[in-house]
């Protein structure tokens, strides 16, 4: 059992000394990246399996040819958590992850939910490539996989997949044993991988060109087949709510650039080049993903797209057979280098978290003739592929987008708090500084001040610290309900089929057809007056905290960069990255609840205990107790 007289708020927040992150003998890395290295390693790491199935899957099921604008309201909530993530890297002059940073930053509870979290991401990441890779062949091939399974073993359950996916679930098992074995990345290998994809890629949006038939953007409702869910037809046939919800699918398409703000220790000039690269490195990837939507949708409507493999189904369409192939073998190159990556990085961040003693020892066991993570690599892998195997591609990007959203959202929120903290090595670190003035004001009046900083305090000190934070909770506190409120008071229109006069009873949701019309009726969007006035109220609120929060002091200490328009720019990423979770679906929010449960009952029942910077402290506290329980035997044995 943990000592008694160790508080639950040290224990959440006890942060990891920055020495002890790597060995003092390694080397530090050579500052050699300039710009466009920079650029180039986050349009590498993020230009992948969303171009390939994304802008189909979206424009089929949520937002229609207005996907184009999806992809770039994503990009936009991607480009502000990009700079959180930037200055949460400064504050650590080491190369590492979120994880790391947060445990250094902030505290151990903190950095076991991020770690958590990125656990998620690379094994869903690694199942999603997985499954788009096995569409690809699939598709190639004719779906043979999906015909045979189908058949033989149907799975007709609302949230798993059409069939057990056996493809998919042999390429990360196959992949596991070979990453187990040792084989390294090569990178001669990988910027060929990374070279084929870019030409696919421009491959697409040329021949693209030669099909391009506006009318697919402004197709009529009419002229939408009865049986295809095309909405209102037009270029947002699903309306601005479309729009959003297919933002937080397109999110996935954006996962990994934020490699970026990982390397401050090799960047040339981290504060200029940093922010440039991710904000350059966004800027071609939504280029490239909003011309991929554009083509794809004016060369044939969107509600006719295939959503897992949606170029072969349309080149077959137009009857080009051999571009198909090109395009299909082009993206199987680039997801094979998916792939690869994700099962890298997947093995590695358990491994450092079992190190730290928050996750089960035998995760960081280094087996001795292969040097490599055994079983973290293998149990990691059997996991990715059974998940790959029971879910479909759209569930996939579903959980990895509410995992990363939430992850993004903590690095903001981490930023907030560090930025209002009284540093102890800022330049002018106020320790337990309190205004004495004299008490002249009631209570009410104390708190206006204190919250409204009418002393005007110019440094952080404990008591604006504590201001802050509490300001930010709040914040957080009212950006959750006003996403909640704003999503429920978005609303579609329903159509209703008619009933069957010759069943009896009539089908359920059915109306009754007493004007003898041709088209379904149509049930117009009721909106929630109430709902509107309180989405009304709390943005109020919000634009309320956000300007107290401007009014606190801020820290002094140097960073290497640091996000413009604070608090500005990261209370905008919270609002934005809760919103586009809350317009997720129920099921992916269930899915993700049970992953967090499961981690918080780790944390509590094993990582609690067994935290290596915990036990250090027990022994630092023991060796200090027994120091002065020897010099108080001396002085007693003094005295006689």
């Amino acid at each position: 059992m943990m000592n008694l007289r160790e508080t639950l708020y040290q224990v959440l927040f006890r942060r990891k000394n920055e020495n002890d992150i790597d060995d003092p003998e390694k080397e530090k890395l050579a500052r050699v990246l300039n710009l466009v290295d920079l650029t180039a390693l986050g349009v590498g790491s993020t230009l992948g399996v969303g171009v390939y199935v994304l802008a189909g899957n979206v424009a089929r099921i949520e937002a229609g040819p207005a996907v184009v604008l999806s992809f770039v309201l994503a990009a936009f909530a991607s480009a502000l958590a990009g700079l959180c993530y930037a200055e949460f890297a400064a504050r650590v002059p080491r190369a590492g992850s979120a994880y790391v940073y947060s445990y250094v930053g902030v505290g151990e509870f903190v950095a076991f939910v991020i770690g958590w979290n990125l656990i998620l991401e690379y094994v869903i990441g690694t199942a999603s490539v997985a499954k788009a890779f096995s569409n690809y062949i699939d598709a190639l091939l004719d779906y043979p996989v999906k015909t045979t399974m189908t058949y033989l073993f149907p799975m007709n359950v609302s949230f798993l997949a059409d069939y057990p996916d056996v493809l998919s679930f042999s390429l990360v098992i196959l992949l596991s044993i070979i990453l187990a074995w040792g084989v390294r990345e090569s990178t001669m290998i990988n910027n060929v991988f990374t070279i084929v994809n870019l030409l696919t890629v421009f491959t697409v949006i040329v021949s693209g060109l030669f099909k391009v038939n506006l009318y697919n953007w402004s197709i009529p409702k009419q002229d939408i087949p009865k049986s295809a869910k095309g909405g209102e037809g037009g270029f947002m046939p699903f309306g601005w709510a479309g729009v959003t919800a297919g933002a937080a699918k397109c999110f996935y398409g954006f996962i990994g650039f934020d490699s970026v703000a990982t390397t401050g220790e090799e960047a040339k000039k981290p504060k200029r080049d940093i922010p440039l690269a991710i904000i350059l490195s966004l800027s071609i990837i939504t280029f490239a993903y909003c011309c991929i939507s554009s083509v794809l949708t004016l060369m044939w409507p969107y509600y006719d797209q295939d959503i897992d493999a949606p170029f072969p189904y349309v080149y077959d369409k137009l009857g080009w057979t051999a571009l198909k192939i090109i395009v299909s073998s082009g993206a199987v190159f680039a997801m094979f280098a998916s792939l690869l990556a994700s099962m890298f990085s997947m093995p590695r961040i358990l491994m450092t978290m079992a190190e730290d003693g928050l996750m089960f020892s035998m995760f960081s066991v280094i087996h001795p003739k292969f040097k490599t993570p055994l079983l973290a690599t293998l149990l990691s892998g059997l996991l990715a592929g059974i998940i790959t195997a029971l879910l479909n591609l759209e569930q996939l990007m579903n959980m990895m987008s509410i995992g990363t959203l939430l992850a993004y959202t903590i690095v903001c929120i981490c930023v907030l708090i560090l930025r209002y903290r009284n540093e102890p090595d800022g330049d002018e670190f106020v320790k337990n500084q309190v205004i004495d003035e004299p008490e002249t004001s009631s209570g009410f009046f104390k708190v206006v001040e204190k919250y409204f900083n009418l002393s005007n305090v110019d440094n952080a000190n404990k008591e604006t610290e504590r201001v802050a934070t509490t300001i930010t909770v709040l914040y957080i506190s009212t950006s959750a309900l006003f996403s909640f409120v704003t999503v429920q008071r978005e609303c579609v229109a329903t159509i209703h089929p008619w009933c069957d006069k010759s069943l009896s009873p009539f089908e359920p949701d059915c109306v009754l057809n007493t004007n003898n019309a041709t088209t379904p009726f149509e049930h117009g969007c009721i909106k929630n007056s109430i709902a509107t006035y309180a989405s009304a109220i709390l943005a109020i609120g919000l634009l309320f905290l956000v300007l107290l929060l401007t009014r606190q002091p801020q820290s002094n200490k140097k960073l290497s960069f640091k996000v413009p328009l604070v608090p500005l720019i990261p209370c905008i990423s919270i609002l934005m990255n809760v919103y586009l979770m809350m317009k997720l679906d129920l099921i992916t929010w269930i899915r993700f609840s049970i992953w967090f449960t499961i981690g918080l009952f780790i944390y509590a029942l094993y990582g609690m205990n067994n935290s290596a910077e915990g036990l250090k402290r027990k022994v630092e506290l023991k060796s200090s107790r027994s120091s002065s329980a020897e010099s108080i035997h001396q002085i007693s044995s003094v005295n006689l």
